[in-house]
């Protein structure tokens, strides 16, 4: 699908689709500046939810309304995420939403038993391309 940053409903329709009342960890993937965050703040807001959605960069994990976890491991190795903990947080209900989760985090998770959706953001100037799948 493709959108602009600024129209991202149909966008959050489809990962609603994916997502809504299950146990689920998203991997957002997409390069610096793509909409990750921009991405899980309008989903947040499409929930009705009034919390301040922002990069959990330095924080790790951010946590929004009763179920939806926020994760950024940007700054993290997969070892050091893993070994923070972080792994047993995906086993709490909910949707997890994890930027920067890369491929060796999605084995880890499917080796685990994890249900998992990807969402590919690419930039394409003004809109981006968003592919959504497992």
């Amino acid at each position: 699908m493709i959108a602009t940053l600024d129209s991202l409903d149909t966008v959050i329709a489809k990962v609603k689709e994916f997502t809504l009342d299950k146990n689920i960890v998203v991997l957002l993937q997409g390069d610096l500046a793509s909409g990750k965050t921009t991405l899980v703040q309008n989903y947040v807001k499409s929930l009705g939810l009034t919390d301040v959605v922002n990069s959990p960069t330095f924080s790790i994990q951010s946590i929004y309304g009763d179920h939806i976890y926020h994760y950024d491991v940007y700054n993290k190795t997969l070892e050091e995420f893993v070994s923070l903990g972080l792994l047993e947080e995906f086993e709490k209900d909910g949707i997890h939403f994890v930027e920067w989760g890369g491929k060796n985090l999605k084995k880890i998770l499917d080796d685990y038993g994890f249900e998992v959706l990807v969402v590919k953001i690419n930039k394409l100037n003004e809109k981006r391309e968003y592919i959504i799948g497992s």
